[in-house]
């Protein structure tokens, strides 16, 4: 194993190895803003009242 060390400078690679998570953590946390779902700033969105009042009753047998 330690000979991979020799091929890569260990402070380049683990430099770039957290750059690139990091950008990945940041690219995931902002997909995940984006749906309603899981977008816990705003939180979840209250149902228009167009939504609410359309409910639909049962109708009688004649």
């Amino acid at each position: 194993m330690h000979k991979v060390w020799l091929l890569f400078d260990p402070r380049r690679t683990l430099v770039a190895l957290f750059t690139f998570l990091f950008v990945l953590a940041l690219l995931i946390h902002f997909i995940l803003l984006s749906t309603e779902r899981f977008n816990w700033l705003e939180g979840p969105k209250a149902p228009r009242a167009a939504d609410a009042q359309s409910l639909v009753l049962p109708t009688m047998p004649a």
